[in-house]
């Protein structure tokens, strides 16, 4: 990848995304060194603008781990998930590694963020994000997927502009989407695991995780647990 589209970022920035070699430091960095932005402002910050203010929320970082892919010589894709109604859209950055998908996610939801690369396609990987997209009250929410978006077809602002890139979240919900439920089925639908709806909702203590931010397992103190049955 060459260079060049990334000449406005500073030498400061442009390392960080040098660190970022492999999906799971990018999905690290997402994790542990960006706050989640929650400005009340409507807010779609390019890459370089997420380093220098340090916070994204799902698209934003899904551009930035698009921007760290490009620099490191994988292609750059956003993908969108589309929600009923009820809900928010999200987007998450998939990649491929030994002809298998997986993708780098932000969000506030354990469930939404990254996935490992063993997906036979991107629907099948858009489809693992279903049992975890639900709304407050439980309603499982996700409707359709879009086909991977390549970042080269957008405008060349969208990496470094310091205003907001609306025109990325237009591009993608423009794109080719895919209905994940069959004709009838969306009033059949379970509602999500109460207690995973309270995990992520409430979480330890009475703090939400929606609030929190994840630790690197270092810092960790895990009790002890019997095997996953």
């Amino acid at each position: 990848m060459t260079l060049s589209v990334f000449r406005n970022f500073p030498p400061r920035l442009l390392g960080i995304l040098r660190r970022l070699d492999t999906p799971r430091k990018v999905q690290a960095f997402l994790d542990c060194g960006l706050a989640y932005n929650d400005s009340p402002k409507n807010t779609c910050l390019s890459p370089l603008e997420v380093l220098k203010q340090g916070r994204a929320h799902c698209i934003e970082g899904a551009m930035l781990a698009a921007a760290a892919f490009l620099l490191h010589g994988r292609r750059g894709l956003l993908l969108d998930l589309r929600a009923n109604p009820r809900d928010d859209d999200h987007v998450i950055a998939p990649f491929t590694e030994n002809g298998r998908w997986g993708a780098v996610a932000q969000s506030h939801f354990c469930g939404l963020r990254y996935r490992e690369p063993v997906y036979r396609t991107y629907g099948e990987l858009a489809r693992s994000y279903f049992e975890f997209y639900y709304n407050g009250r439980g309603e499982k929410t996700l409707r359709e997927y879009s086909a991977p978006l390549p970042v080269s077809a957008l405008k060349a602002g969208w990496l470094d502009s310091p205003r907001d890139v609306f025109y990325v979240g237009r591009r993608l919900d423009a794109a080719r989407h895919y209905n994940i439920l069959a004709h009838g089925q969306e009033r059949r639908l379970a509602r999500a695991d109460s207690l995973l709806v309270e995990a992520e909702l409430v979480g330890k203590n009475k703090a939400p995780l929606v609030k929190r931010r994840p630790k690197p397992y270092s810092l960790l103190k895990l009790p002890r647990v019997s095997g996953p049955a």
